[in-house]
């Protein structure tokens, strides 16, 4: 069971949520911890579990894909071995950035990244509609993003 998070752990944690190139050295000035301190509680948070990962945030209008389409799926089954096979098959899709499974009329949201509508109408005529157990999507495009973020910020106490 991982500890709880004390005051400290949360400056920690929204820093590094700031900005998680910080050197162990500028987080530690930040928090106003010592180096070492701050660096056995960082260890400590990646390995309970409270830190998944590092990663660059890329701009994906610069990258050729200036769109982004939110798409509802519905499934035409929803056993295990369709279930599992459209999983998988989205995660083999470099243009869907992220997939939830959800409660109410669709199954499934997405969040696809493509370089306007001709690319989008391919997408969806070779690649998203070849997927099999499909039976309905409905699609939106993003006019402009208003927040992003990839985590919550810890709550202070």
């Amino acid at each position: 069971m991982p500890k709880p998070l004390d005051r400290m752990d949360r400056k920690i944690l929204k820093a590094l949520l700031g900005n998680a190139r910080l050197s162990n050295s500028q987080l530690a000035e930040q928090v106003g911890l010592s180096s070492s301190p701050c660096w056995q509680r960082v260890r400590r948070l990646e390995q309970d579990g409270y830190i998944t990962g590092y990663y660059a945030a890329l701009d994906q209008r610069l990258l050729g894909a200036k769109e982004t389409v939110i798409i509802e799926v519905t499934l035409d089954r929803h056993d295990d071995d369709i279930l599992e096979s459209f999983g998988e098959a989205m995660a083999r899709l470099p243009e869907v950035l992220e997939v939830y499974l959800t409660t109410g009329e669709y199954d499934y949201l997405m969040k696809v990244a493509v370089d306007g509508t001709e690319e989008y109408e391919r997408f969806l005529r070779e690649r998203l509609y070849k997927v099999r157990g499909i039976r309905h999507t409905r699609s939106s495009f993003a006019l402009r993003c208003l927040k992003q973020a990839h985590s919550i910020a810890p709550i202070d106490e």
